[in-house]
């Protein structure tokens, strides 16, 4: 299952229809393959070849879907990563993916300006800007595409086993962890994902958010596997969104809860200019249940969520399904299993009846082979070939999915992962902090937000408002900063020492309407 055949198949059948849309370029199939493919024929002439690395530090752009399909063509692995990213974050992932050409754009030139001295795998002429004047030794994406052939380039023999991507799930300063994703394992999410949402050729996809996260290709691959029609926005803003679905006749998106929230919240808000919609998606953070109540009464029969893990596990609560299971993120897709098993540790629980809470386990034709590099993490995850999630639910006589609380420490917040870790050992380096605890708090626009609870060393003054702004200048993304600091005696702790920090927590999402 070689996904970059896709493109040629849907040139063939359906070259005259409209494919992509971005701003005001409107682009039918056989119009985005002659861009494609030159592309590709660029990367070949910069030396790039099958099981390369090719990184994407680039915000939404038509780019990145040339660059996607090109990749699949030549067997090329694409690396995207967050715009967001600034220095150590961003030198760590280039070099850990062991990419050697990275596309990206004026804005992010400075950032990795400083950092070029540590990539030594990318060669000077590999630094490609898709916008401005040349600068700092960057290669103009437009102009060598522009003089690059538009004809198919030379046939790659491409196994569906054979990576396609590596997606980081992690920040940056911890332990990178790059969740690689097979030609087999991305066509599965065009049928898997097609077959759940009821899309078909004629389907419209609406897309706001990041492409260079894995939520998008949720959508994506469905549209590429259809040949149906996907709209693009460089950045979302409700007011705009709303007016692209009644444009566009939008039928399918994926949002995080942070942008239905803003959307709803618009003046334009309307059944009427959402009467298009066919599917609605949330994934990434817990919706808030007055949100989904006010969500199903305005577009009834829409609303579907996914909760599911990069590395392999999803499930899908379907639209005709809401209404009786609301607090359920759904089943299992076909050819996936699933267990609740007791949290031993050692990935040997027994399974629990249903209505009793434990891990949730894993397995389907979406799991990754491995995370990139990290055989040890690998193993920790993936264990006699079911995926250990680490997330606490559980599920009813139906085999419909309920949460119970999300990995131990991570936070979700606007559909961007934060680990903990990645800003505690920055809160650490403060001279007046002892140690930190840094958790999720609810938030109506994010989903969630990080919050830093800290012991300060004996002796030692601060006042919360300080630390949280000398540690907001030093995190590596933006969506790291924190909310606020918690000055305190000590934490609470386990009989064995451990650091409750769910007892932290309590406070804050009891007096919220959040369901997890």
């Amino acid at each position: 299952m070689n996904s970059g055949s896709l493109l040629s198949r849907n040139v063939r059948l359906r070259r005259d229809r409209l494919a992509l849309v971005f701003e005001d370029l409107r682009l039918t199939w056989g119009q985005l393959e002659g861009r494609v493919n030159r592309l590709a024929n660029v990367l070949l002439a910069l030396g790039l070849g099958k099981g390369d690395k090719l990184a994407l530090v680039l915000p939404n752009s038509v780019e990145i879907f040339e660059a996607f399909l090109a990749a699949a063509r030549l067997g090329i692995i694409v690396v995207p990563l967050s715009p967001l990213l600034r220095g150590p974050g961003l030198s760590v992932l280039l070099q850990d993916s062991d990419a050697c050409a990275v596309i990206t754009c004026l804005d992010m030139a400075s950032e990795l300006h400083s950092i070029r001295p540590q990539l030594t795998n990318i060669s000077p002429e590999r630094y490609l800007s898709i916008d401005g004047p040349p600068r700092d030794g960057y290669r103009q994406y437009a102009e060598l595409t522009r003089a690059a052939s538009a004809d198919a380039p030379p046939y790659v023999e491409i196994a569906g086993s054979d990576p396609y991507n590596i997606i980081y799930s992690s920040g940056t300063t911890g332990l990178p962890k790059g969740i690689v994703h097979t030609h087999d394992i991305r066509a599965m999410y065009g049928l898997q994902f097609a077959s759940s949402f009821r899309m078909s050729p004629e389907s419209v996809v609406l897309h706001g958010g990041s492409l260079v996260f894995n939520g998008a290709w949720v959508m994506l691959m469905p549209w590429l596997y259809l040949g149906a029609t996907y709209v693009a926005m460089r950045r979302f803003e409700a007011a705009s969104f709303i007016d692209l679905i009644r444009e566009e006749r939008a039928t399918h998106m994926m949002m995080v809860p942070s942008q239905i929230i803003a959307m709803m919240s618009a003046p334009n808000f309307s059944a009427q200019n959402l009467r298009s919609l066919q599917a609605l998606c949330t994934v990434g953070a817990p919706l808030h249940i007055r949100h989904k109540q006010a969500l199903a009464a305005a577009i009834p029969e829409v609303f579907y969520e996914l909760y599911g893990l990069t590395e392999g596990f999803v499930t899908v609560l379907d639209k005709h399904d809401y209404a009786s299971k609301p607090g359920s993120v759904g089943c299992p897709l076909p050819f996936f299993e699933m267990r609740i098993c007791e949290g031993t540790g050692d990935g040997k629980g027994n399974d629990l009846p249903p209505g009793q809470v434990g891990e949730i386990v894993g397995r389907g034709p979406l799991l990754m082979p491995g995370y990139y590099k990290r055989p040890d993490l690998t193993a920790e995850a993936i264990v006699d070939g079911w995926l250990h999630t680490g997330d606490l639910g559980h599920a009813d006589e139906d085999g419909f999915l309920y949460l119970v609380d999300r990995k131990k420490d991570l936070i979700i917040s606007g559909g961007v992962n934060i680990y903990p870790k990645d800003i505690e050992e920055i809160v650490v380096q403060h001279p007046a902090v002892r140690e930190s605890a840094v958790f999720g708090v609810p938030d109506e626009r994010w989903g969630e937000v990080p919050v830093a609870a800290v012991i300060l060393m004996e002796q030692e003054t601060a006042e919360a408002s300080e630390i949280r702004t000398w540690v907001n200048a030093r995190v590596v993304a933006r969506y790291q900063q924190l909310r606020d600091v918690v000055i305190m005696a000590d934490f609470p702790r386990s009989t064995a020492g451990k650091t409750l920090k769910r007892v932290m927590r309590e406070p804050y999402w009891s007096t919220s309407d959040t369901a997890i």
